[in-house]
Formats: C-alpha cells, structure tokens, sequence
C-alpha cells in the first residue's frame, strides 16, 4: 500500500506535478476515481479544474478492443489499423459511436451540472487518473484533450503497472507515475481506502473547484473560497482539549442546520465514501462538518481508536464550538466506532440533537445504559451482507428507547462498495436529517 486514499494520492502527485504549474495549465480528472485525485492536485498548483469524459468505441464483437474514442465538443480518434484489422464497416462504427455520444453526453451533463467545459485552446492539459490497469482510456484521454486544441498534454497518475508506463510514455507530452511496481494485479491494492467513488463525489469536487477558482486566460486563479454561508467549505480548527481538531465545514443558507460526521477506525473526513454522503446532504440543503477526531499520530494507536469515552468528549466538545459559532441545529452522522462516538455524545444531557444516523457502525460499543439515554431520532444503516456488525446493530436497537429504525442495504457489505450501495446510504440519510429537521425535500 502506498496511499491511503484518493485524496493521499493527489496530494503527493501534486508534489510531482509543481514543475508544471509555471506553465498555467489546467487538470482535468477521469471519472470517477480521477477526479478526486485531480482535485488535490488542481487546488495544490492553484489551478482550474475540469473533467475529461472520454468513451471508447469498442469493436462489435469484441468491446473490449477500442477503435477509436469520443469526447465532448465532436472529438473523435480512430485507429484506422484496428478498424481494418477488425473488419469495422463504416455502419458499425457509426452505430456504436451513437451509442457511445448518449452516454458521454450524460455524464457530462451530469458532472458539469449546467457549466461549461474549460476551453483548452493552447493550454497544457494535465489528464489525471487515479491509476492505471491496461492504459487504454488515459491514452484516448490523451488523443481527445490534444484534438480539442491542447498545446501539451501531461498524463499524471499515482501508480500503473510497468509494461503499461511504457506504453503510455508516447502517448502524452509528458508522464509522471510516482510508482510503478513489478507486482502488479490491481490498482486498488496500492491504496489503503479505494472504495467507490460516486457521481455525487464528483459533482460535489467539480462544483467546490469551480465555486472556489475562477477560469484564467493569464490572470490567477482564485484558490478555495471560505466564505461563510455560500456553500465554501472551511478547513477549520477547533480545540478540545489537549487536541486541536481539524475539520472541513460546509455551510448551507444562513440557519440551516449542520451535520457533523464521526469518523472512525479506517476513516477520515477525507474519506471518499464520507465526503460522498456529505455531498448528498448538501445538495438537500444542509451544512457539513467532517472532523477528525483522532490526530494523525493517534489514528495509528488502536486503543485510541476504540476508547469511545474520548471519541465522545471531542465530539462533544466540537459540538459547543460549532453551537457557539454558527447557532445552527445540529445532527451526527457516524462510521464504524465513530457511529458509537455520536450516540454517546447525543445521550449526554445538554447534547440537542436533532437526528443521528449510523452507517455500517458499531452504535453496541456506545454502551446499554447510554443508548437507552439518546433521545435523538436514530436511523442505524447496515449492508445486508455484514451479517456480524448486523447482529450487533440489532442489539443496538433493541436497547434504543428514542425514535429509531435500522434500515438493511441488500447486498452490502460493511463499506457500501458495492454499485448503488452507497448512493442508497446518502439518500437515506439525506431523508432521515431532512424530515426530522423539517426540510423541504431537494
């Protein structure tokens, strides 16, 4: 493993990258997974960020071999070898081209949600994956962005196989892999949390950057917003105390009320899955605030992990700053002990919240007695196929006296990869927070 996650991987890839940022270039990521990475790197460099979506034309009867490619604004690449080879005829490559045109002009409308796409007109192009296994895409990926008026394209991806760096080496301008080992079966094996990443994360990425730089034809980019209640997110520090917390806090419209997420072992609030529930919430108008909990040098102690007493207290304690700050209605949305951490946290006396909802969480570890004392409407979320930590759940629930309910994701396992899962958790969430603090639905 050499990332933790996408957000990692970006992060060191933007280090690998500062040589290019003299060049005023702009970063395109490849849903879904690129983009993520895409993002750190875009904010790193202080540059704009776009999405590059890319659909390969498949040979009829062999899909998997690519002719050619597509992309917006009536890009397309052939290879003329393979259409020959394949025995293509002029029909069948327009059949599938046509096919292929609906589906990329729905995930374009889908991720860019009403903007227009970064004119690339003489500009370096930086086409960022979150990794490589054959290399097919970022290679038509590079043909598209030079076909759509790019002067130099850079391929940027945190990890690939070797015989495919080879490959992709001419296939762009410029490589950069920050590694590429010899054992190699999947890309997801060099990343410590490589769950799904939803349409919803990237939409949410997509609009953050464009809400928080500003397109430049020679002037600088604007960088992260942080204004308070226009929909910025805040990187924030609060004190509890021996610690300094940090946190990402997104406001909604003045008043709305703010969910704070619990992170627990194995998460943070860089967490794909978490940050795509957080992207839910606040399409459905409300605010988040994701917070670590456990400082970088705690997370690695799993005593700390699992000492609940102290996950509560800072949560607790980050629930007064926030309360004092803002004056807004608050709920909790846990993950794993963090899940434990919000319903003891809600069972103290002054708490006031609002709701809370636990996903894949272990709420036993909160204790019988204090789950008895929440008074918080609780949604207990588990996938269908985590059959110990349902059980656990289960017994959660039957200590629970407050209004409650555990809802079962078919299917699921404990972190929700699988399609749709977590799609499934962010909506219930979403109508969990949103009727009990009486929200018109989005």
């Amino acid at each position: 493993m050499l990332f933790t996650d996408r957000a990692d991987a970006g992060r060191q890839l933007a280090e690998a990258l500062r040589h290019v940022a003299k060049d005023d270039p702009v970063v395109l990521g490849l849903p879904r997974g690129g983009v993520p990475v895409a993002y750190q790197v875009a904010q790193a460099l202080d540059v704009p960020l776009d999405v590059i979506v890319v659909r390969k034309l498949g040979v009829p009867y062999q899909p998997e071999l690519g002719f050619g490619a597509i992309g917006e604004g009536g890009v397309r690449v052939l290879s003329e070898d393979i259409i020959r080879r394949g025995r293509v005829g002029p029909a069948d490559v327009d059949a599938v081209q046509r096919t292929e045109e609906a589906e990329l002009a729905r995930q374009a409308g889908r991720f860019r949600a009403g903007r227009r796409r970064l004119p690339l007109d003489g500009r370096t192009a930086i086409v960022i994956d979150d990794g490589i296994a054959t290399g097919a895409t970022a290679a038509a990926a590079c043909q598209v962005v030079r076909a759509q008026g790019a002067a130099r394209v850079v391929l940027a991806v945190p990890v690939a196989p070797p015989d495919a760096a080879a490959r992709l080496r001419t296939a762009a301008d410029e490589f950069v892999c920050l590694s590429t080992p010899y054992a190699f079966s999947a890309v997801g094996e060099w990343y410590r949390d490589f769950s799904q990443t939803s349409d919803d994360e990237v939409i949410s990425l997509l609009s953050q950057a464009a809400g928080g730089t500003t397109e430049r034809a020679g002037a600088t980019a604007a960088g992260t917003r942080a204004a308070r209640g226009t929909g910025g997110t805040e990187e924030v520090r609060i004190e509890a105390g021996p610690v300094r917390l940090t946190g990402d806090l997104t406001l909604a419209a003045a008043g709305a009320p703010v969910v704070m997420f619990a992170h627990g072992s194995g998460s943070s609030r860089r967490s794909p899955r978490n940050r795509a529930v957080a992207a839910t919430l606040n399409r459905a108008g409300l605010g988040t605030l994701l917070l670590d909990l456990l400082t970088p040098a705690e997370e690695t102690d799993r005593a700390k992990v699992f000492d609940i007493d102290t996950l509560a207290r800072r949560l607790a304690e980050a629930t007064r700053w926030l309360r004092a700050r803002e004056a807004v209605p608050i709920g909790y949305f846990g993950a794993s002990t963090g899940a434990a951490a919000a319903l003891r946290a809600a069972a103290y006396p002054d708490a006031d919240i609002g709701a809370v909802v636990s996903r894949g969480g272990r709420p036993d570890l909160a204790g019988h007695s204090l789950l008895a004392a929440v008074q918080a409407p609780t949604l207990l979320i588990v996938g269908g196929a985590d059959t110990l930590v349902l059980d656990l759940n289960r017994q959660a629930q039957s200590a629970l006296t407050c209004e409650n309910h555990l809802e079962i994701v078919p299917g699921a396992t404990h972190l929700f990869e699988e399609r749709g899962a977590l799609d499934r958790v962010s909506a219930l969430a979403r109508d969990w927070f949103t009727r009990h603090f009486h929200l018109l639905p989005a």
